[in-house]
């Protein structure tokens, strides 16, 4: 790793930094909304991972997870307005990214079999870029690749044979 990645990886310290600025800005959001939830904090893999658990949140999440991209991008603009530095926060609310996340393995599990068996390259459905990470990490770990094609919001994924 050079200097200037190593420069780049923010330290726990500063992830954390980010979590409780979310945590801060949901709450108050959450208390405009007037909706009960509660919000965890963590980082992982060199990233703040914030979710608001609780009842009756489908409101935040939205169809297809649209309204939860909005306030994930909101979130991160109070983290940015704060710490004058970008960040790369994740936000799950009623636990829709974890499933989401379980479903998009399944698919690209599917997807990676029938590469293999057909030797033809299979073109998934849009998806967002938290999804497509998704599908793209669980096909390099199956051995083989991947790529993004066409334009947001109609951006998808490409599985290829090895």
């Amino acid at each position: 790793m050079s200097e200037t990645e190593a420069a780049a990886v923010p330290t726990v310290s500063q992830l954390e930094n980010e979590g409780d600025i979310a945590a801060d800005y949901l709450e108050a959001l959450l208390d405009i909304a007037d909706l009960d939830g509660d919000i965890d904090m963590d980082v992982e893999n060199n990233r703040a991972m914030v979710s608001i658990v609780g009842d009756d949140l489908g409101v935040l999440v939205g169809r297809d997870g649209e309204v939860l991209e909005a306030l994930q991008d909101l979130t991160r603009l109070a983290v940015w307005r704060s710490t004058g530095e970008r960040t790369r926060l994740m936000l799950d609310i009623g636990g829709f990214r974890a499933h989401r996340k379980s479903e998009l393995m399944e698919l690209a599990k599917r997807a990676v079999e029938t590469v293999r068996s057909s030797g033809e390259p299979e073109s998934l459905g849009a998806m967002t870029p938290f999804e497509r990470k998704v599908v793209h990490d669980a096909v390099a770990e199956a051995g083989l690749r991947s790529e993004s094609e066409g334009a947001e919001p109609r951006r998808y994924v490409v599985v290829l044979p090895a």
